[in-house]
């Protein structure tokens, strides 16, 4: 059976002028966010317009004319900081600077909120982006991760296992691998038996086709991944071959169920409160939650704090990295120094700013 599914752009890709119906969410995107008194300071100063925030991508478009619009996907996304900007509508204030790069060229977007005295769009987009960022196994293939955990698949908040298979053989070497299927309402996952760091995880989002056919193995299930994840060709042998296409109608059955709308796995809650008072009481609601399924629940509007942590990582397999170096670049407006001595390395290095050290720099994990 081929998968066919419409090409998804949204988060991958910047587009300007864009129509209304690339505007409407396709199949699983939800509003996150919108404000209604934003300028797009750098493309389109002195213009108020509204900025929706998905969890695929950003939305801004005029309100004087529709068609002066743009759509930023978070993969696009290299850099997220704040910026001192000089506004039309505003004068000298503090606005969101936005370092995109697609198809090979780099966009720079600033915004501005024009309502003063509130920090909801820094929170909103920068919160979204760090909880799409941190959930990429939904939308990534995966090789050799730290998703197998005594045995077992580590489940993900958004996802549930519907079969396990035993006695599967992975047809990827001359000898064959023997191991597991996890079949999941987000993903296809494989591991060896003898080693369960030797796996594969294959969300429905990245499944080109799968369908059963010979091989040198006999009859095996053959899954395709798409041109974005590598294009792979994966072959499975399950015995007896009944339970083969068994297997096959399964997987098949659940990818019809995904594609009528995707889980991308990225939550997120609204938690800051401020008054917008040209802020749509009537498009949507000042505060509400993603639940297991993506979907937007109404909640009522209190006073809460803002909170400033990270979105926990799903794959802890790897330690994040010091967030030095990000401060140390934080200000958009690095240039290079002039070069000084540096007697630790025996090499002339760029002139360090205040606070900080080549060690702090350097090292993985702070000390």
């Amino acid at each position: 059976m081929k998968m066919t599914s419409e090409a998804l752009w949204e988060d991958r890709d910047v587009r300007f002028d864009i129509s209304p119906q690339q505007m409407k969410m396709r199949p699983g995107e939800r509003v996150v966010d919108k404000l209604d008194a934003i300028e797009d300071t750098k493309g389109n100063s002195g213009d108020r317009g509204r900025l929706v925030i998905t969890n695929l991508r950003l939305i801004w478009h005029s309100h004087t004319m529709q068609r002066v619009s743009l759509s930023v996907g978070y993969n696009c996304i290299i850099n997220v900081t704040t910026k001192t900007v000089n506004s039309k509508l505003r004068g000298l204030t503090e606005a969101l600077y936005i370092l995109t790069k697609a198809n090979n060229t780099r966009f720079e977007f600033i915004f501005t909120n024009l309502v003063p005295s509130t920090s909801r769009l820094f929170t909103s987009v920068i919160g979204v982006y760090k909880a799409y960022n941190s959930s990429k196994i939904y939308r990534e293939l995966k090789l050799r991760g730290a998703i197998i955990q005594n045995k077992q698949l580590r489940i993900l908040p958004q996802e549930q296992i519907f079969s396990r298979v035993n006695g599967v053989w992975n047809l990827s070497s001359d000898q064959g691998n023997l191991g597991t299927f996890v079949i999941t309402n987000v993903r296809l996952v494989w591991f060896a038996n003898m080693n369960d760091q030797f796996n594969i995880s294959l969300p429905y989002l990245q499944m080109a086709s799968v369908k059963v056919r010979e091989s040198k193995f006999g009859m095996a299930l053959v899954v395709e991944s798409s041109e974005a994840s590598g294009g792979y060709v994966l072959g499975f042998r399950i015995d007896p071959v009944e339970k083969l296409h068994e297997v096959h109608k399964e997987i098949s059955s659940l990818f019809n169920v995904y594609s009528q709308c995707p889980i991308f796995g990225v939550e997120f809650t609204i938690q800051d409160k401020d008054i917008e008072e040209d802020y749509d009481l009537n498009m949507m609601p000042r505060a509400y939650s993603l639940n297991s399924f993506g979907q937007a629940n109404m909640m009522e509007e209190q006073q809460m704090e803002i909170p400033f942590a990270d979105e926990p990582e799903i794959d802890d397999s790897v330690v994040e990295t010091s967030d030095v170096l990000t401060l140390y670049l934080a200000d958009g407006r690095h240039q290079d120094g002039e070069p000084v001595y540096a007697p630790e390395l025996g090499l002339a290095v760029e002139k360090l700013k205040e606070g900080f050290t080549l060690q702090s720099l350097w090292e993985v994990i702070p000390s």
